[in-house]
């Protein structure tokens, strides 16, 4: 017999498509193809708004400073970037079970070093998905101007479609992304070769905001060598913003179809090489049609002098460049806006594939709730998707879905792991090196350890530069996230281990097995009919060595009644009254309970509880929660077993189809 379908069954059928069964795990594996739009989007993504941050940073300054030392920080960036690839190559190599950062640095380091590798991970997943969502939408809003003003309600409904997307699994969502991701890679490289091309020609026009001038932010005017090295290292921690998402193919591995190992690395390389061309595609491209913008564009921008006002409308570094690239050519503008906001909004995928494999990582480990570890109708992690999402939808709307408060949050975290974990790679290649005989091997090993060497020293050089440029501006929120992050780990693995500890079977312990001396039956009773006939029959049944029905005397004249019914019935089970002035139900019962056991230390008493089970959610909304509390008091008594016997009402059948299974309903004063 097929299960009867319901609406809600039939929602989320459409939403999430079939559920899918564990053995089909295999069929979920990434080719390359589709591996780089899954994992790579968010890396790829950063040419959207990594050269924003480079000139915004140096337009503090004022003056032509950003167009003209902007290539050369972006130079310092794809350094970093390449040498981070290299060393990330080594780690998926070495560790390809999809642990990442966090399995390097456990391994290697310890485990201490390990949850702040993973603390710093899960807080920077959140950051990339408020970061791409916002950037999206806001790149969006330049062909759209419907969108200005709404920029965080369109976020969150974006991060709520990524979800749903998800939810149904890393292969539909990486088909499904594939192209829009190849998409933005094409026009931008091709807006790229466009505008090579007009440039060499002579033909390239300048940018809409090239005759403006950018006034000094105050306190910026004139700046010493101390200060504009400051300013250099500012603007570099902000073009950081591009390494973002490296990390994400390292805790994919398993995702990958065979040779995982490979197929992950060859994936990096191919996402390092694109992104690096395309951001200093998009600085050249910035710097030649003379683009200007600024943090507070209303009074820092000037046409002839005068502040261009609140109604000026700062388009990002990608817009101006494509206008301009794209004069005559204005469906190239669109498309490259439209694509762009797509490849922003996707590049959050890459923290939806991230953060729900870390998550059930640490709940393998017993960092996180077991839920996070367990797979949902469509084999993806849905309670980490779902966290995600959340915390995401969170930070969007407290700052507003803006791209520039939201980055001063970024970049700490992702290089906290990079430097953990390149450093937990030395210490891996030096643990090897101890025991390898054999000269080719170990030729190769310390070849990985030097890069690995290299790689942990600019990540923490790198590090430290954004601890001190950014710490005020932003960044010491994220670091405080982490911290709490990391003792709330702390606590549920020692929950955990308390709970094992106390749960453990140890040699000689026989108090768990001790027969009791007897057991003593309680049946509730709040009126005669037939879930109370059941419950007595089944309370019977079990043959106790005491049987007692007891009810709560709330109304005298309605307990005289029962009391008078009972007998005229000759139900074979003595009836005690409990006296309750107050008409509490809850209290005599325990109390009841409380002194049986306390008279008789080795009895056991178990509570029957007659129930009624209806079958929707506003059925429940119409009888009382006294049996509920009932046996949530009673579960914290030693010695008390509650056992609930159910009766079901016709409205309760089929409702164990319905997405939200059957409610029970009280019956302890028969509503």
């Amino acid at each position: 017999m097929g299960l009867v379908s319901t609406p809600g069954r039939l929602v989320k059928r459409v939403i999430l498509g079939r559920a899918m069964r564990s053995d089909r795990l295999g069929e979920t594996l990434l080719p390359k193809k589709l591996a780089l739009p899954v994992f790579a989007s968010d890396a790829l993504s950063s040419v959207a708004y990594a050269p924003d941050e480079i000139l915004l940073t140096l337009g503090l300054a004022g003056g032509t400073l950003a167009l003209t030392q902007s290539w050369k920080i972006a130079l310092v960036v794809v350094a970093v970037m390449a040498v981070v690839i290299m060393s990330y190559r080594q780690n998926v190599h070495a560790y390809p079970s999809g642990g990442g950062d966090y399995e390097v640095a456990s391994v290697n380091l310890g485990p201490r070093a390990g949850l702040t590798v993973a603390s710093a991970l899960l807080v920077d997943y959140v950051l990339t998905v408020a970061v791409s969502v916002s950037s999206g939408v806001q790149n969006a809003a330049s062909a759209f101007t419907f969108i200005r003003g709404h920029e965080a309600l369109a976020a969150v409904v974006i991060i709520m479609a990524l979800t749903a997307m998800n939810l149904r699994g890393v292969r539909e969502s990486g088909t499904a992304f594939a192209i829009p991701t190849y998409l933005f890679m094409a026009s931008v490289l091709g807006m790229a070769a466009f505008g090579v091309f007009r440039k060499v020609s002579g033909d390239l026009p300048l940018a809409e905001s090239a005759p403006l001038t950018i006034r000094p932010e105050d306190g910026f005017g004139q700046l010493g060598t101390i200060a504009m090295a400051f300013l250099f290292l500012r603007a570099f921690s902000s073009g950081c913003a591009a390494l973002t998402g490296v990390e994400a193919i390292s805790n994919g591995v398993p995702a990958f179809k065979k040779p995982k190992s490979q197929n992950a690395a060859n994936t990096l390389l191919l996402m390092g090489t694109i992104s690096v061309t395309m951001l200093m595609s998009m600085i050249a491209l910035a710097g030649w049609t003379q683009v200007k913008i600024a943090d507070d564009e209303a009074n820092q921008l000037l046409r002839d002098g005068v502040p261009v006002g609140d109604d000026y409308v700062q388009d990002t570094v990608m817009g101006q460049v494509s206008k301009a690239v794209f004069s005559n050519f204005h469906l190239g503008v669109v498309v490259v806006s439209i694509v762009t906001g797509l490849i922003l909004v996707l590049a959050a995928n890459t923290a939806f594939n991230g953060f729900p494999v870390l998550g059930s990582i640490l709940a393998r480990d017993g960092f996180l709730p077991r839920q996070l570890h367990t797979r949902g109708d469509r084999l993806a992690f849905s309670n980490g998707i779902l966290i995600l999402a959340g915390a995401a939808a969170a930070l969007v709307v407290v700052f507003n879905a803006d791209v520039t408060r939201l980055i001063q949050l970024y970049i700490v975290g992702v290089f906290v792991s990079f430097t953990l974990s390149q450093t937990g790679m030395v210490r891996h290649w030096n643990r090897y090196l101890r025991v390898e005989k054999d000269p080719a091997a170990r030729a190769r090993m310390m070849r990985s350890r030097v890069i690995n060497g290299v790689g942990a020293t600019m990540s923490g050089l790198v590090l430290l530069v954004v601890l001190a440029t950014k710490f005020i501006h932003g960044a010491g929120y994220a670091i405080a996230a982490m911290a709490v992050l990391f003792f709330l780990m702390l606590g549920i693995r020692r929950h955990y281990d308390h709970v094992r500890d106390e749960l453990s079977v140890r040699e000689g312990d026989t108090k768990a097995q001790m027969l009791p001396s007897r057991v003593h039956a309680i049946v509730l009773v709040a009126k005669i009919h037939k879930p109370t006939l059941r419950a007595l029959a089944y309370a019977r049944a079990t043959r106790p060595s005491v049987l007692e029905a007891i009810t709560v005397s709330v109304d005298p004249d309605e307990t005289k009644a029962l009391q008078q019914e009972w007998d005229r019935r000759d139900i074979p089970v003595p009836l005690k009254a409990l006296d309750s002035p107050y008409r509490e139900i809850t209290r005599p019962v325990t109390e009841y309970v409380k002194s049986i056991r306390t008279d008789n230390p080795r009895d056991i008493v178990v509570v029957y509880i007659p129930q009624y089970v209806v079958g929707h959610w506003w059925e429940q909304l119409l009888h009382n929660q006294s049996a509920l509390r009932l046996r949530t008091r009673l579960l914290f008594t030693p010695g008390v077993m509650v056992s609930s016997v159910p009766w079901q009402l016709a409205s309760s059948e089929g409702a164990e189809e319905r997405m939200d299974g059957p409610v029970a309903g009280d019956v302890r004063r028969g509503e």
